[in-house]
């Protein structure tokens, strides 16, 4: 597939490097050869082109998000600039804020000691962790 114009298309593991979903290229590549990104609800491989209009969903830790394309970055510049060339849905945006309350409601309820186990607890637990499988 060749493009005569390449101001209208970028490889999709590059927009998200520029875009700041992912600290380095290689990373953005190996999310998306893992399937945790899809691109108009298809699983594609890094080097598929993406385009302004174009919908991804990304699983950003352990969440699904939902990101509309708006622009193509010419750079990797500062993340305000980055956060410009996308915009997170709207359903996306309340699922996410309320799925991190559960999240943090569920760690609030976890019980959890003031001090770190000794020797003889952490014995304790993995046993039990031993026995448990």
């Amino acid at each position: 597939m060749k493009f005569d114009d390449e101001k209208d298309v970028h490889r999709l593991d590059k927009w998200l490097w520029y875009c700041r979903f992912y600290k380095t290229r290689s990373l953005a590549s190996a999310a998306i050869s893992g399937g945790k990104v899809h691109l108009n609800t298809e699983r594609v491989k890094p080097a598929h082109r993406v385009r302004v209009g174009d919908r991804l969903s990304l699983s950003l830790d352990g969440i699904v998000a939902e990101f509309e394309v708006l622009g193509l970055a010419g750079r990797r510049g500062p993340a305000p600039e980055a956060q410009t060339h996308y915009r997170e849905t709207a359903d996306s945006a309340t699922r996410r804020v309320h799925l991190r309350e559960q999240q943090r409601l569920a760690e609030l309820s976890r019980p959890r000691s003031d001090e770190r186990p000794d020797k003889r607890d952490r014995r304790r637990l993995m046993r039990l962790q031993r026995d448990q499988t």
